[in-house]
């Protein structure tokens, strides 16, 4: 069995009833997975594909996963979550998806099913998939 990942999804955005309690819990749960916020609009924050912005008419509901570098880094996601106001929905251990599959899964201060995950030992075409503009034509 083969699994592939890549950029299937573009970004992902959040809209959130409490921005300041949402910074609180992803600032927390980024650093525990060696990531930071890397932007900041005032109304709105991110980091690379994720941006989280106030709820003008309510507030999303959604799942996404993490990418983790091992079972620790997963173990320190959930913890770091669960002390920055996220909630459990699973503890770190393995899953039945398919070998080697480890994560943890939280609820956000929203609601959200967030997971970090490490699919066991692995290699990558490449780190990451960087863009550059062309000029217009």
């Amino acid at each position: 069995m083969k699994f592939q990942r890549g950029r299937l999804i573009d970004h992902i955005h959040l809209n959130v009833a409490d921005l300041g309690r949402s910074r609180t819990f992803y600032d927390a749960v980024l650093v525990a997975l060696e990531r930071e916020i890397t932007f900041d609009f005032g109304s709105a924050f991110g980091s690379d594909e994720l941006f989280i912005e106030q709820a003008e008419n309510g507030f999303s509901r959604i799942h996404f996963a993490f990418q983790a570098d091992g079972p620790e880094m997963v173990k320190r996601f959930h913890e770091a979550g669960l002390r920055a106001g996220g909630s459990d929905n699973g503890a770190p251990g393995e899953r039945p998806y398919h070998p080697g599959y480890y994560a943890a899964y939280l609820r956000d201060p929203d609601g959200n099913n967030i997971e970090a995950v490490y699919h066991g030992p692995h290699t990558r075409s490449c780190a990451a998939v960087e863009l550059t503009a062309l000029p217009p034509k």
